[in-house]
């Protein structure tokens, strides 16, 4: 019995450090996301999100929308020929993040004018 106890604990050890590793290697991250938005893999026509927005360009307020998930979803389908992604995969909140950091940037400073001559 001893050993029937010890072996079932010896199996939920690993089994719960196998787990935990594979949750900590795949939660959602901005870096995650940033590297998912240049990764041609999101769709089968070796474009990617940062060939129609470089650096984020044009994505600034995007992270404000409501429905971001259903958008990024519609560009990997329409334009990178790609498969929708489910909308909790860790690669989905990725991007998700990824993009709301984008609206978090700071404008950079613009110099004034000279004043009179």
């Amino acid at each position: 019995m001893k050993v029937y106890v010890f072996f079932i604990a010896m199996v939920l050890t690993i089994m719960l450090c196998f787990g935990t590793s594979f949750a900590m290697q795949h939660e959602a991250s901005v870096q995650q996301g940033k590297a998912l938005f240049s990764d041609p893999k999101l769709g089968t026509n070796g474009k990617t999100c940062f060939t129609c927005h470089a650096n984020g360009k044009g994505l600034e307020q995007a992270g404000a929308k409501s429905e971001l998930a259903d958008t990024i979803n519609m560009c990997i389908t329409n334009p990178l020929k790609g498969k929708a992604l489910g909308t909790t995969s860790s690669e989905m909140q990725s991007l998700i993040l990824y993009i709301k950091s984008l609206g978090e940037r700071k404008p950079a400073a613009t110099k004034k004018a000279p004043v009179g001559c």
